[in-house]
């Protein structure tokens, strides 16, 4: 008979990865709903669509920050009977939501930018040189405080991306004002709305691809399977590695599992516990996966298994 034993360090000691930036997240939102009001101010003054354009992404970045918030509440809350991982997988359904909504946003401004060449307009430069330094601070102070969580979390890095495309808008919307005043050239402001706009949208398709992966259950991008195969195979007594499997629960939480076969002398020699340290130190050391399960199987338990299930 097969003996499986579920090795796991990390899952439910710390929360999430993006748990402990719960405060940087709170102070990102206060200031992007500050900035969001000032520039739809500003825009409306100095009848700037770029101005109003990046308030529009404004809006959608606070209320993405928002839900990150409202993830990492539910990703926290301890595992039920029905869900044995809590509610981790929030984030990423966080992060998800999160790329939809700037997508339309980017399509948005793309849209308006075009018909602002279509149908131009006087933009008063100075109001919005103003207005731009303002949002490009305020975007800088938030972007220093979330630095460090988006290399810990998806949902975080959502959150960091949507506040550096917005810092990048406010210096678009800086320089389309000097080229209005210093030329009068009114092209300036759509074209630096079609500028924030391209900026949106690759760094979201980027995030897009990594959040599906974590939804698809896709190997996480740091673990190499035939690399995890063959040091499982390096063992001393495993002759054999099959129903192989990694994937991400969310952010920071990495899992495995697979059916190890392991000869009878090996067992009776080194013992179940003891090749299971093996195994779970091997992962952990190497590949930085602490959440793993082994089954561990004798030559010819895998036959014995597939004759069951057929």
């Amino acid at each position: 008979m097969g003996a499986g034993h579920d090795h796991g360090h990390t899952h439910g000691a710390g929360g999430t990865a993006a748990a402990s930036h719960r405060g940087t997240l709170r102070v990102a939102l206060a200031i992007t709903l500050a900035v969001m009001v000032v520039e739809i101010v500003g825009g409306v003054l100095a009848d700037s669509l770029a101005l109003v354009a990046d308030a529009a992404h404004m809006a959608t970045d606070a209320l993405g920050l928002g839900m990150a918030l409202l993830a990492i509440h539910f990703a926290n809350r301890p595992p039920s009977r029905n869900r044995t991982f809590g509610y981790a997988r929030a984030e990423i359904l966080a992060a998800l939501a999160n790329c939809l909504l700037l997508l339309g946003v980017g399509g948005y401004v793309l849209y308006e930018a075009v018909q602002r060449f279509l149908s131009p307009a006087a933009t008063h430069g100075g109001l919005m040189i103003v207005f731009g330094l303002i949002g490009l601070v305020a975007n800088s102070v938030s972007l220093t405080l979330l630095m460090r969580g988006q290399k810990e979390s998806l949902n975080v890095r959502g959150a960091f991306l949507e506040v550096a495309a917005d810092a990048l808008g406010s210096l678009a919307v800086m320089i389309s004002a000097a080229v209005i005043l210093l030329t009068g050239w009114q092209a300036a402001d759509p074209i630096a709305s079609l500028a924030i706009g391209l900026l949106i949208v690759p760094r979201t398709v980027k995030l897009l691809r990594e959040t599906l992966d974590v939804l698809l259950e896709a190997a996480p991008k740091n673990v190499d399977m035939s690399e995890v195969r063959a040091h499982i195979l390096a063992l001393d007594g495993v002759e054999d590695v099959h129903d192989l499997h990694a994937w991400t629960i969310t952010s920071g939480l990495p899992v495995l599992s697979a059916h190890v076969v392991v000869s009878s002398e090996a067992l009776s020699a080194i013992g179940h516990e003891k090749l299971l340290h093996e195994l779970q130190g091997c992962l952990g050391h190497h590949f930085d996966v602490e959440h793993c399960t082994f089954q561990l199987e004798p030559g010819g338990h895998a036959e014995h298994e597939a004759r069951l299930c057929h």
